[in-house]
C-alpha cells in the first residue's frame, strides 16, 4: 500500500483521533483501529463501527502498522474474489511487502510468503494446479465418504459413551475432521491419537509446533512416494498421477493444503453448530420439531459463525475502486466472510432465520473457491446428527457463559464443549448409517437446559489416558525450538 503522512491506506484524513499508537483505544497511526494485540477492541463490534464509519471497505492495521483494507460488504467481497484480472492471491505485489515493512520476522510473512499451491498461484499455473486437484476431489465416491464418517462418529462417540460425560471439542470435533481426511487421503492407517495432536499442534504454534509439523509432512511424503510407485483408488494417486504432472513436492504441499485447511475450518464448524444446538433453545427447537434438518442447521452456523472470520490476503493489482475506496495497486486486503454475512444489505435482520439460502461467504468464491466445502458438509452434516442420535439426552456441563474461546483475525476457536448424558452402550461402528440423516432430526424429550453445578454436585473428572506413540514413529522430543515459519503463522491464526 502507498504509505502517505498519517493515511498508511490512501484514504482521506478523517477526523483527529486518539494520539498515535494509543494502547487504551487500540489505534496506531492515523487513529487507525488494530485488528491485534491486546489492546484490540472486540473485533465483531470494530467491524460493526467500522462500516458505519467508513462504509463496506475500511482501513485498519495488521501487526507491526502494516496497513491493510477489511472488505465488509457482501457484495463487495464477492466482486473482489470473483475478478482475478484485479486482485491477485499472489502477495508478491504487495506494497510494504516491497518496501521492506513486512519484516522477515513478520508474524504474517508465513502466511503470505508465496507457495506452490494452487491458492496462491494465478494464471496458467493456477489452472493447471487447480485441474490437478478438482479432478483428484472428484473422484470421491460420495456413498462411501458418508459411510466413512458415520464409522468414523460411531468409532469416536464409543470411546466416550459409557463415562456419561465428554469434552466434544477435544474429544470429537477435533478429531472426525482428521480420521475422515485420512481415509479420502489414502492414508487410513496413519489416523490415530498422535496424528490429530501433531496436527493440533502445529497449527497451535506450540513449543514444539516444529516437530508435530514435521512428524505430518513426513508422513505425506511417505505417502506421496507410496503412491508414486504404486497408485491405489485415493485423491492422493489421482494428484499424482494427473496429466497436470505436479512434482512430489507440489503433491505433498496441495495434500498438506487439503489436510490442514479441512481439519481446521471442520473442526470449527462442527464445534460451533454443537454449541448452538446446546445453548440456543431456539435453535435446538426447531429441530426438535423438524422445522429444520441438521444440514439446514450446519447452513445458519456458516452464516453465522464461519469458520475463518477473514482471509488474508488479496492484493490489487491496478488502481480500482471497491466500496467507494480508492485502492490502490498493491493494496492488499482481507477477505472478510464474517462481517461480510452480517452486511445489512443481504440481512437487515442478523437474528432471521437463512433456511435454503446458500450464498454465504464461508467457502469463498471465485477462483479460488474452497474445492473441499462439500466434504467439509457432509462431515458436519453427518457427525452432528449420528452424534445427536446416540447421545439424545446431551446437555452442556457448564454454565453457556463459562465457554472459553480463543479469538484471532483469522477466526474464534471453541476452546471446550464439556457435555453429560446418561452412559450409554458401544455400537457396531460398522453399522449402516442411520436413517435419521435423511430426515428432520428429533431430540429426546424433554431436554434438559444447561445449568452450572455445586461443589457437591459436581463429577469427579475423568482422566483420560494419553495416547501411546506408535512403535514404528517415536514422539518428537518436546525441546523448546526457535519460531519457524509455520510455527509464527499458525500463533498468528490463532491469536496467541
Amino acid at each position: 500500500m502507498t504509505p502517505e503522512p498519517q493515511t498508511p491506506t490512501g484514504t482521506p484524513d478523517t477526523a483527529p483521533g486518539p494520539p498515535p499508537g494509543c494502547p487504551a483505544h487500540g489505534t496506531g497511526p492515523g487513529g487507525l483501529h488494530r485488528l491485534y494485540g491486546p489492546d484490540a477492541p472486540d473485533l465483531d463490534d470494530l467491524y460493526e463501527r467500522l462500516r458505519e464509519k467508513h462504509g463496506p471497505v475500511a482501513p485498519v492495521l495488521l501487526h507491526d502498522d502494516v496497513p491493510m483494507w477489511v472488505v465488509l460488504g457482501h457484495a463487495e467481497n464477492l466482486h473482489m474474489v470473483r475478478s482475478p484480472s484485479q486482485y491477485t492471491r499472489d502477495s508478491r505485489g504487495w506494497t510494504p511487502l516491497l518496501e521492506g515493512m513486512v519484516k522477515p520476522d513478520h508474524p504474517l510473512m508465513p502466511h503470505i510468503a508465496r507457495q506452490p499451491i494452487c491458492a496462491h498461484a494465478e494464471g496458467d499455473e493456477h489452472q493447471r494446479l487447480r485441474a490437478a486437484v478438482t479432478a483428484a476431489m472428484a473422484t470421491i465416491d460420495h456413498r462411501g465418504l458418508r459411510r466413512s464418517i458415520n464409522s468414523s462418529t460411531q468409532e469416536l462417540v464409543n470411546r466416550f459413551c459409557g463415562r456419561g460425560r465428554a469434552d466434544l471439542v477435544s474429544q470429537f470435533a477435533e478429531h472426525l475432521p482428521m480420521a475422515v481426511m485420512c481415509e479420502i487421503l489414502g492414508m487410513p492407517e496413519e489416523f490415530d491419537d498422535r496424528m490429530v495432536q501433531a496436527a493440533r499442534d502445529a497449527l497451535k504454534g506450540t513449543e514444539t509446533a516444529i516437530q508435530s509439523h514435521t512428524y505430518v509432512m513426513e508422513a505425506l511424503q511417505g505417502l506421496t512416494a507410496r503412491r508414486r510407485a504404486r497408485p491405489e483408488d485415493d485423491v492422493t494417486s489421482h494428484l499424482v498421477t494427473h496429466p497436470a504432472g505436479l512434482s512430489d513436492d507440489e503433491v505433498r504441499e496441495h495434500l498438506r493444503l487439503l489436510l490442514f485447511a479441512a481439519y481446521e475450518t471442520t473442526a470449527n464448524l462442527l464445534a460451533n453448530a454443537l454449541r448452538r444446538v446446546l445453548t440456543e433453545p431456539g435453535f435446538r427447537a426447531r429441530l426438535n420439531g423438524g422445522q429444520m434438518t441438521v444440514p439446514e442447521a450446519i447452513e445458519q452456523s456458516l452464516w453465522d459463525e464461519p469458520p475463518f472470520s477473514t482471509v488474508l490476503g488479496y492484493y490489487a493489482k491496478q488502481d480500482t475502486e471497491l466500496g467507494g475506496q480508492r485502492i490502490r495497486r498493491g493494496d492488499g486486503l482481507l477477505f472478510a466472510p464474517a462481517p461480510g454475512n452480517l452486511d445489512p444489505r443481504v440481512r437487515p435482520d442478523p437474528t432471521a432465520h437463512m433456511k435454503g439460502n446458500r450464498s454465504h461467504l464461508a467457502f469463498g468464491g471465485g477462483p479460488h473457491e474452497c474445492p473441499g466445502q462439500d466434504i467439509g458438509r457432509a462431515i458436519a452434516d453427518i457427525g452432528v446428527d449420528a452424534l445427536l442420535t446416540r447421545l439424545p439426552d446431551v446437555r452442556l456441563e457448564c454454565a453457556e457463559e463459562d465457554l472459553r474461546w480463543r479469538s484471532s483475525i483469522a477466526s474464534r476457536h471453541l476452546v471446550s464443549l464439556p457435555v453429560l448424558f446418561e452412559p450409554k452402550p458401544k455400537q457396531d461402528v460398522n453399522r449402516a448409517p442411520s436413517m435419521s440423516s435423511l430426515h428432520p432430526h428429533r431430540l429426546q424429550e424433554p431436554v434438559p437446559q444447561p445449568r452450572g453445578w455445586t461443589e457437591e454436585e459436581k463429577p469427579a473428572p475423568v482422566a483420560v489416558p494419553p495416547a501411546e506413540p506408535a512403535v514404528s514413529s517415536p514422539a518428537p522430543e518436546r525441546s523448546a525450538l526457535p519460531a519457524s515459519r509455520w510455527q509464527r503463522m499458525w500463533r498468528w491464526l490463532l491469536g496467541e
